[in-house]
């Protein structure tokens, strides 16, 4: 849960309400980056993403064939699932497969896009990731284009599968029945045996991702999904990218802005990701940000329920759970576990509309019926109601471990422990022991922290939320001052939840769609509240 992820927005949350209600799930713009890697980082060295040659001309050339989008398919695809309407269309771009010999074989990355709605003033095309890594972009954009709808007035919106998502060769490793069970197992072991337990499941899963997407896994990196984005500005006919990133997203975004500096055109920066961090210290700041978006679901539930539960009634219920397991009204006979407990209640903290669905689930719990925590890590977890999964954790992994170099084992995790349940009684084991991820995985990482610096770049304007849980509100004031001087521009939102756009503040919205539109730029130090 530790390499951060976007918040659900409304239409999502109400799709979850009635889908919670029959015990399936209903994913959301993004779902939680777990921890990452193993071994003894270097705090502070960072790797340079520069090298690799650009894509051959025939490559930047290339026309897109759009047609009329394919129907979502939940073994594909991690967004809300909503099929398109007919003003959008697909296409699949050519890639170099590797950068570092373009000219060899390609891979296909899949395209979403929606037409602007004035062509007369239209500035270019508007890209957008909504996190993850693993979230399909042309499942999730049209699926909430509402939030949108006033940038599309000026701009073409434009999404993507990044290359080991969805529909761009998504990355597999276990099929569902496995990772029924996978995700069912305990994933904060409290014995040496349970805990060699756990990493000879991680090895198993790991080891299932090379032999299912082994071809793939040494190129679906940050920085190669980066050179992606800078071939599809060129194919779009845009001088400039104009971008708009979200969660994960932000640390795509920084990492373009890095490799093409004068390519950077009107960008936005929304639930970032701290670049300066490695995967303990990432790790570390998600558990104590979770653990204070809890205490602000706690705080705002006694306004309004009788119901509402206590940290010490969460942290019970969670042990009982791990003696015994509750049953949930799940077709295929799953019963709610501490681990797919953890997990829901993770997910309820993304927004501050779904906690309503936290207070219900655990009381619901408590008497019994373990129905709408398993339907939340569902949804965390990319399991669509008909029991398969999207590519969308295993995307994840197969991202975070090309990503950063560091390989952790249980005796990192050991020496860390205190601290991480310092940092979160809730969900310090949980996020301590998800640095495990990349242990035995098949591929070497690329990074100790990914280089965002920028010179020379436009002003990418870098919004934090102070009650953030996934990408804690310290993660953008650093953003912003890795980005350079001019480039990195910070405002604040004084608010709840994952990200800030599509919280219905007006003030916000109201200070990027400006920026976005017509280029003016946020006062240094602007707060929303």
């Amino acid at each position: 849960m530790s390499r951060p992820v976007r918040a659900p927005g409304a239409r999502a949350l109400l799709c979850a309400c009635a889908l919670l209600l029959t015990a399936t799930a209903c994913s959301g713009k993004d779902a939680a980056r777990t921890g990452t890697g193993s071994g003894s980082p270097r705090s502070g060295d960072t790797i340079s993403t520069a090298g690799p040659e650009p894509a051959p001309s025939d490559l930047a050339t290339q026309k897109l064939d759009w047609k009329t989008c394919p129907p979502p398919n939940s073994s594909e695809d991690s967004g809300a699932g909503r099929p398109p309407g007919k003003d959008w269309e697909c296409a699949t771009l050519r890639a170099p497969l590797d950068y570092a010999h373009p000219h060899g074989g390609t891979i296909g990355i899949a395209m979403i896009r929606a037409r602007a709605t004035d062509q007369s003033h239209r500035i270019g095309s508007l890209l957008f990731n909504f996190g993850g890594p693993g979230g399909s972009g042309v499942t999730t954009l049209p699926s909430f284009a509402d939030d949108y709808r006033t940038l599309r007035t000026r701009y073409d919106l434009v999404s993507f599968d990044p290359r080991g998502v969805g529909r761009s060769d998504g990355v597999t490793c276990l099929d569902d029945k496995q990772l029924d069970a996978y995700y069912a197992a305990d994933a904060a072991p409290a014995t040496p045996a349970a805990a060699k337990a756990l990493l000879d499941r991680i090895h198993q899963y790991n080891n299932g991702c090379r032999q299912r997407s082994g071809k793939i896994l040494p190129y679906v990196g940050t920085a190669n999904a980066a050179r992606d984005m800078d071939l599809m500005r060129q194919v779009l006919g845009d001088d400039k990218l104009h971008y708009f990133g979200i969660s994960y997203g932000t640390e795509l975004g920084g990492v373009y802005a890095h490799l093409f500096p004068k390519n950077v055109g009107r960008g936005v920066l929304d639930g970032v990701v701290d670049p300066t961090t490695d995967p303990v210290r990432s790790a570390l700041a998600q558990a104590a940000g979770f653990q204070l978006a809890l205490g602000n679901y706690m705080t705002a539930c006694t306004r309004t329920h009788d119901n509402c539960p206590t940290e010490q009634q969460i942290t019970a219920l969670l042990d009982r759970l791990d003696k015994k397991p509750i049953p949930t009204g799940d077709p295929a006979g799953r019963t709610l576990t501490k681990s797919l407990a953890t997990t829901g209640i993770a997910q309820s903290l993304y927004s501050k509309d779904f906690w309503d669905y936290l207070t219900e689930g655990v009381e619901d719990a408590e008497n019994g019926d373990g129905k709408i925590l398993l339907a939340l890590a569902d949804s965390m977890n990319g399991r669509g109601p008909d029991g398969r999964y999207s590519s969308l954790q295993a995307s994840l992994a197969a991202v975070t471990c090309a990503d950063f170099a560091q390989r952790y084992g249980p005796e990192d995790v050991e020496a860390k422990r205190a601290e991480f349940r310092k940092a979160s009684p809730v969900f310090g084991d949980f996020m301590a022991w998800s640095l495990l991820q990349c242990s035995g995985w098949p591929v070497k990482g690329e990074w100790q922290t990914p280089d965002v610096s920028a010179k020379g770049a436009a002003p990418v304007l870098v919004v934090g939320n102070t009650g953030d849980p996934a990408t804690p509100y310290e993660g953008a004031r650093r953003m912003a001052q890795e980005l350079g001087p001019g480039v990195g521009v910070e405002m604040t939102y004084r608010g709840e939840g994952h990200g800030a756009y599509d919280s219905g503040n007006a003030c916000v919205k109201k200070a990027v769609d400006a920026y976005l539109m017509e280029g003016t730029v946020p006062g240094r130090g602007t707060v929303c509240s």
